[in-house]
């Protein structure tokens, strides 16, 4: 994982339970997916993609940091869904020097989800005395380049994945891209806010992100015991036409749950499939 000094590392806080209690019928909870974290360094510097969520996962992450060779300077966050940027605030505070980064539209989402009336209803409803009170939204970047030791990493927009306004990062250098959640790896996908059109625009960010021929793909959220094959694309556009077709084939939200379950039974975290279901079936 190295090439021309700069090296990756992924750090993967685990699936955790929330207090959503429309569960489906094979489970006990409904959980939220793992969620990766990952760092870019050349050694001296270190670039930090999406800085987690909850407490717990900040601590985590800050020990898992410190073990690294490279002090964090620089931190992007690829869309502001809050489970990928809820702990930028503990990151600043350990690493008082860096900075953090999004696209100007990420930033408006982020203070969105971290307005008290989302917070109030979604976040800390669900997972009750675990969100940060301090929450710090990035600087909007300019010109739209980062750089990790002179090297430039870019920020690609791709619209909606499974939510609006989301990035991956490309990191030429190294063949990688830093997905966010336009691939999810191994791990059922959250297409609860994706009707018709929105999964017709996140098959067209697979599109773009194929385009960049990388050599490895980390997605937003992974399974721990995946590896970061660009097949990944492949695999989540497998996942969304299916879930169109079971759409069109199934009369109702249990229908459609199995539907998908028959056609990926080894994807992790399947209450997240229930809330798509539910979303597209009511």
């Amino acid at each position: 994982m190295t090439s021309n000094a700069l090296t990756y590392a992924v750090h993967i806080a685990d699936g955790m339970p929330t207090t959503n209690a429309d569960v489906p019928p094979d489970q006990d909870e409904r959980s939220w997916s793992p969620t990766s974290s990952i760092l870019i360094s050349n050694g001296e510097e270190a670039l930090l993609v999406d800085p987690l969520f909850t407490i717990a996962q900040s601590e985590g992450l800050l020990q898992w940091l410190g073990e690294r060779d490279a002090p964090v300077t620089s931190v992007y966050v690829t869309h502001g869904h809050g489970d990928h940027w809820f702990g930028l605030g503990a990151v600043l505070q350990q690493y008082p020097g860096a900075r953090a980064f999004a696209l100007p539209e990420v930033v408006e989402d982020m203070a969105y989800q971290s307005s008290p009336e989302v917070l109030t209803a979604v976040w800390r409803a669900w997972f009750p005395e675990q969100i940060p009170e301090r929450l710090v939204l990035a600087e909007p970047l300019e010109g739209e380049v980062l750089t990790v030791g002179g090297t430039e990493v870019r920020p690609v927009r791709l619209g909606h994945t499974d939510s609006d306004n989301t990035t991956c990062l490309h990191v030429p250098d190294l063949g990688l891209v830093v997905a966010g959640d336009v691939i999810y790896n191994n791990v059922h996908l959250m297409l609860a806010a994706s009707d018709a059109d929105g999964r017709a625009e996140w098959l067209r960010a697979l599109d773009t992100v194929e385009a960049l021929a990388p050599t490895a793909i980390v997605a937003g959220h992974k399974d721990q015991t995946a590896d970061d094959d660009p097949r990944h694309i492949e695999e989540t556009r497998r996942y969304i036409l299916d879930f169109n077709s079971g759409v069109r084939r199934t009369g109702s939200t249990l229908e459609l749950y199995e539907y998908m379950l028959e056609r990926h039974p080894s994807r992790i975290n399947p209450g997240a499939l229930w809330g798509s279901c539910r979303a597209a079936k009511g």
